[in-house]
Formats: structure tokens, sequence, C-alpha cells
């Protein structure tokens, strides 16, 4: 695998932006991936339902496979909408032919049929096809709903094993559609079982859940999680943006897969930072005005957390008794330095210096919390990541 993951995503188009390959192209993205896409079907749809549906022909489809197989390279593929019955056996074909020269090829095959507006995205003909799909694929993450359409079984557990011997593929069932405040999702493999439970998140905006799950998974896999892993990861990731969710349109809005990449992914994060304050208020009070939105307020136990624009945290954590020596410095990068500084002295924060021009290539300026710990806010662009003298 190459140090960036190629994600192929085999979907159709949400107009909406909530699900479809553009949900598929924001996870496998925020997760560091480089997704790429064959595309089955154009939708004209938001959060309310789906108004039409124009399939893509078959040849075109492959076509696209054809291009990125013979170029860049495929780790990983997820299969979300499939547009016919016709693509879906073209597709299935071509994909064991991809497994010829790439045996351990990950598979994420997500049998799309209704979209979460309820609008029908797959025929009978075309469901029927699926088999082929599950025959090639690595795993397949139906919904209760799919499941039960899928192999006429009332219990899921039943349907999914049924699913496992008569296609060989790993099934995960998605207990979202469950009624209740808990829920549950179970891996079913041929000698395993693997079970998440959790607590329901109150949201309207579900549009794209189950597009989000499978591209995470499929981009998991291709750098090297077990499958029981890569869906422990790629639940998280989707509770996280759901949480996260922007709350937009009039419907089932879509998920927030914006800042989940510091949340969930490969490697060490460096997103969460602990100063030691003095006072409780004015620390809390400090922190508010330079622009950080505040998410724990636990005075009793003299503690605050902030979360600023990327998502990363800082916390403060109160010790009158503490002796503190400002050895380290915060640093927060902002586009609008020279205005920002001069908007926030304004408004009475007191800075050690004014932006200035670094020979590192950065500007900064300088200032203290209430404690006395060292606060910079800076700019630097490409010269934080990109100075001209990296090491590679």
């Amino acid at each position: 695998m190459t140090p960036t993951a190629r994600i192929l995503i085999i979907a159709g188009s949400d107009s909406g932006g909530g699900a479809g390959i553009q949900a598929d192209i924001k996870t496998v993205t925020m997760l560091g991936g480089h997704a790429m896409t064959a595309v089955t079907a154009i939708t004209a749809q938001n959060t309310l339902g789906v108004d039409a549906v124009h399939p893509v022909p078959a040849e075109m489809v492959l076509a696209q496979i054809e291009a990125v197989a013979s170029d860049i390279g495929i780790d990983a593929v997820k299969i979300g909408m499939i547009g016919s019955a016709f693509t879906a056996e073209q597709v299935a074909a071509r994909l064991q032919l991809l497994r010829a020269d790439q045996p351990d090829l990950p598979i994420v095959f997500d049998p799309v049929m209704v979209a979460t507006s309820g609008s029908v995205l797959a025929d009978e003909a075309t469901v029927g096809a699926f088999g082929k799909l599950m025959k090639v694929a690595t795993i397949a993450t139906p919904n209760l709903p799919e499941l039960k359409a899928l192999t006429s079984e009332e219990d899921p557990v039943a349907a999914a094993l049924h699913l496992v011997g008569e296609h060989g593929c790993a099934i995960l069932v998605k207990g979202g559609h469950e009624e209740g405040e808990a829920i549950a999702d179970a891996l079913i493999e041929t000698d395993n079982m693997t079970s998440w439970q959790g607590q329901r998140i109150d949201t309207s905006s579900t549009h794209g859940t189950g597009c989000t799950l499978a591209s995470a998974i499929a981009l998991f896999l291709a750098q090297g999680a077990t499958l029981a892993d890569a869906v422990a990861r790629a639940r998280e990731f989707v509770r996280i943006a759901l949480l996260d969710a922007p709350g937009l349109g009039k419907g089932a809005g879509p998920v927030g897969q914006g800042q989940v990449r510091l949340d969930v992914g490969a490697g060490l994060r460096l997103n969460q930072v602990t100063v030691t304050g003095k006072d409780y208020r004015k620390s809390v009070d400090f922190y508010r005005a330079l622009g950080l939105r505040q998410i724990v307020d636990s005075q009793q136990n003299g503690y605050a957390r902030f979360e600023t624009a990327g998502g990363a945290t800082l916390s403060v954590q109160i010790d009158a008794e503490e002796t503190i020596s400002p050895t380290t410095a915060i640093y927060f990068e902002c586009d609008d330095l020279d205005e920002r500084v001069e908007k926030l002295a304004r408004s009475g924060i007191a800075f050690e210096h004014g932006p200035r021009n670094q020979p590192w290539m950065w500007r900064e300026a300088r200032l203290r919390d209430p404690a006395g710990n060292i606060i910079f806010f800076y700019h630097a662009g490409e010269a934080r990541r990109f100075p001209p003298w990296r090491i590679d």
C-alpha cells in the first residue's frame, strides 16, 4: 500500500452533498486517504428526498474503474448505490479481475436500497443482483430493513448468518433502525461475532451515515486494520460526525465529517493541551475572550475545556498552590493575525508584543494568560509543515 490509502468509490452522486460519493469523498479525505470515484448514477436530491435519478451506463462505470486502476492504483473499494442490475453484474465481474491481481484487496459493499428520506434507490432486479457483489466483497453493511429484504429472515443474526454462509463475506448488522435509546451493531464473520453497544444520538441529521460508515471501514482496511478494528474506528467516526452535524436543510440533514480527523485516524494526533491556572473565572473569561468556545464548565473541580476552530481542545486545570514555570508556549494560528490582535488589544487583552516577522518565516504576537502561561497568536501558512529546511 502507498503512504496515502487509495480508495475507489463506486456509488451514486447526491446533489445535496449529504450521502453518496459526496459523503464518501469527505470521509476518505478527512481520514487522510485519496478518494477516487466511479459514478453509477446522478441524483437530484436534498434533505427532503430524491426528485430524480439518472443511471450512468454500465460501460461508463467500468471505464471510470479502469481509468483509476490502470494509473493511480487501488488499496480498497467501497460500493454504494449501484444504479442497475446490469451494472451490478458488470462491476462484480470487474472486481473479480482486480482480486485476481490483488487477492487481499478489501471491498466494502453498502447495499443501498432506500435513501434516508424513504426514496427507493434500487429496484427489485438490482437488489436481486446484490448477491454477485457480496460474492466479491470483504464485508457488506446492510441496515435492518436491507438485511430483511436480502434474506426474508425476521431475526437479524439469522439473516446475517444466512448471507455469510451463502456469499462468504462478513456482514455488519447495523442497529440504527431499532427503536429505543440503546443501539447495537454486530459484525458476523464465518467464525466469529463482535458486537458494539451505544446510546442513540438525538439528531435529525442522519443523511449519509451508511455511506460514511462504509467508506471509513474501507479506508481503515486499506491502512491495514483488522476487520473488527476497522468497524470499531469507523463507528466512532460516524458517531462524532453525528454529534458535529452542521444542521443543514429542512429534512434529514447531512452529518459533519469536517473536523473528525482529529478524533479518529492513524498514528499519534496532537489534539489536546492542558495548562495550569490560578483563578477559574479569570482563566475562563480570558480564553473565551480570545475566541475559544467553552465546552466543559466544571468550576467545582477547577476544570474548563475549550474547543478551537480546527477541533483541537485546550483545557485549564486550576491549582492555586502550583508554581507555574512558563517554559512551554501555546500557539494559536489564525489567518487574520494583525486584525485579530488589534481587535483583542482594543478589547483590553494585553500583548507583550504585536505581530512580528520571525526568521523562521512565522509572524507572531505574544501574550500571557492570567496564570502567566505563554501564548502566541501566529500565522505560518506553508512554513509550519513545509519550511525550506524540512527534513524528508
